[in-house]
């Protein structure tokens, strides 16, 4: 499958999808849309996997979400070279939600920053409320190792200013619900943004984007995101999906097969 546009960021093995996972994947699919499923532990990476070997389209990540402490590293770095395996995460940093533990989410991220440099793998990266710091460590391994990692940051949250920062170091950023609720802050970085830097993405279940607020996201909901993408870079909808899927097989897969 050579995908018409890409979710890069999704959690199709949540239980939200159990009654209909099938036809929620067909339904994506069927749009040519890419999908990488994303892990948040060991468990739900596997999972991930599990789905990525059953569909052609559908593509995994392997990760410790930082708000998931205490699953073992070792235990993952067995899935992390899988063929179908295409970035480590989802980790980061998350002083939102647990600013208690800010040290551990630290260790815990530069661990599968060194797993990502070691499996020639580029990061998955969730912040919240912590771009400062993870800047500061990206930047760290940037002068230790140069371009032998990158990533995205993803669903981001950062200002225009941190944005530039992810650029110089080698990261993209991807977009997603709050784009299509004309949050300012968000547009203006869209507009502002080079092409070759962004990707679209759903979160789903979480976070649908505006047409479908209040219900359960799903990965054919992208679409409406590369259309408000589109709308304010002032290009058409099948630019945007060219150019956001190109970005994404360059980022995803220089060591896999689509």
């Amino acid at each position: 499958m050579q995908p018409k546009l890409f979710d890069i960021h999704c959690h199709l093995d949540l239980p939200d999808f159990d009654k209909d996972r099938e036809e929620v994947i067909k339904r994506a699919l069927d749009a040519g849309i890419g999908m990488i499923n994303v892990g948040t532990d060991y468990e739900s990476s596997k999972k991930a996997i599990e789905l990525a070997e059953a569909y052609a389209g559908i593509y995994a990540t392997i990760g410790v979400h930082p708000n998931e402490l205490g699953h073992l590293m070792s235990k993952l770095k067995a899935l992390a070279k899988h063929p179908k395996v295409v970035s480590i995460g989802e980790c980061g940093l998350d002083f939102y939600r647990n600013q208690g533990n800010q040290d551990n989410q630290i260790e815990l991220f530069k661990q599968q920053i060194e797993l990502a440099m070691e499996v020639n793998k580029p990061l998955m990266i969730h912040c919240r409320e912590a771009h400062k710091d993870l800047l500061e460590i990206l930047a760290a391994f940037y002068s230790l190792h140069s371009t032998r990692y990158n990533g995205n940051i993803h669903f981001f949250s950062g200002t225009w200013e941190e944005a530039q920062q992810y650029f110089d170091l080698g990261f993209t950023i991807s977009f997603a619900r709050p784009v299509t609720y004309d949050v300012n802050r968000i547009t203006d970085i869209v507009s502002r943004a080079p092409v070759d830097k962004i990707m679209i993405e759903t979160d789903s279940p979480f976070a649908a984007p505006a047409p479908f607020r209040g219900k359960r996201n799903e990965p054919f909901y992208v679409q409406e995101i590369a259309r408000k993408i589109a709308e304010i870079k002032g290009l058409t909808y099948e630019e945007i999906c060219k150019i956001t899927a190109k970005n994404a097989l360059r980022s995803f897969f220089k060591n896999a097969k689509v």
